[in-house]
């Protein structure tokens, strides 16, 4: 069977955008549905996705495991995986990771960028690794089956999720720093570790994650595919995109800052460029999914590594979920 999975989007969330992942054929996304939200807020959340559930039925669904990946591709629908790129909705009460869960996050981020109750952000200073409270949330989230995912963290609180954790985690949006050394992208050495573990990697298509930003280029990309490839296994790497179609610059500026911050972060970005870059023109959105698969072949992929790194590959995975 083949199916096709972006495992990270974070767009602005309309009927038009839905039906541009079925023009693409995405049996499933996996979608951010909090950055610095706490638990109550998570929950009015959840309410505008019931809505949207509801609303476009005929499309869409809440995915909870990969049966629901399976009955996509049967129905022509995308099974829609809730995440969170930040570990906020928990607060600082372990108990609220079962009731997550229940509510349909699979995918959790111990960090975004900063020091979080649980582990060290990429933006840090100092890494001081995963927390005591850390260790217990990992424990607690391979429990009930979620995700550890390490995207936005730091290298060594990294390296002690995959240490700690019982199960595979996973960098569902991220890049290589061999290829572009933003901060968000990974060493050779932490990809091979997170392989070596039976861990994944989705490639981003985020311009500040890409070799020349905007001016990426489909065969710099896929000849980098192509390298970690190597590095890692084929079967290790897949797609995250990091899509965020039709958002407002207010939403990344939300992104950066939270709650806790009067003065601008810029992040990735610039005073003077502080808005979201402009995606690639091969992947202005997920319909580049075809760019990518006729970039893949020209670098020498055959078909079943194709269709791994677009999509059956995050399938296997998620049957260890």
């Amino acid at each position: 069977m083949k199916y096709k999975i972006d495992n990270l989007q974070y767009c602005k969330w309309t009927r038009e955008v839905f039906q541009i992942n079925r023009e693409a054929k995405l049996d499933a996304v996996h979608v951010t549905i909090v950055y610095h939200e706490d638990y109550n807020e998570l929950l009015n959340k959840i309410k505008e996705w019931e809505t949207f559930f509801k609303e476009n039925s005929d499309i869409i669904f809440l995915g909870k495991s990969f049966k629901d990946i399976e009955k996509a591709n049967k129905e022509n629908k995308t099974a829609i995986f809730f995440g969170f790129q930040n570990c906020s909705p928990i607060e600082d009460d372990i108990s609220l990771v079962e009731k997550v869960h229940e509510h349909g996050c699979r995918f959790m981020q111990l960090t975004y960028n900063n020091q979080s109750l649980l582990a060290t952000g990429c933006y840090e200073k100092l890494d001081s690794g995963v927390t005591n409270f850390g260790k217990e949330v990992i424990k607690e989230m391979n429990r009930v089956g979620i995700v550890i995912d390490m995207s936005h963290s730091a290298e060594k609180s990294t390296y002690d999720a995959i240490e700690i954790s019982e199960k595979p985690i996973a960098i569902t949006h991220a890049n290589p720093f061999f290829w572009h050394q933003a901060k968000r992208n990974k060493s050779d050495q932490l990809l091979k570790t997170l392989s070596d573990n039976d861990g994944m990697l989705g490639l981003s298509l985020y311009p500040h994650h890409l070799k020349d930003n905007t001016n990426c280029t489909l065969e710099s990309f896929c000849e980098m595919t192509a390298r970690t490839a190597e590095l890692m296994g084929v079967e290790k790497i897949g797609i995250g995109s990091d899509l965020c179609l039709n958002q407002p610059d207010s939403v990344v500026e939300w992104m950066r800052n939270g709650t806790w911050a009067k003065n601008k972060n810029y992040g990735e970005g610039s005073k003077n460029k502080s808005g979201f870059p402009k995606q690639p023109k091969w992947f202005e959105d997920a319909r580049g999914f075809k760019n990518l698969e006729n970039g893949l072949k020209k670098v020498g992929f055959n078909e079943k590594e194709i269709n791994g790194i677009l999509g059956n590959n995050w399938f296997n995975f998620y049957k260890k979920i």
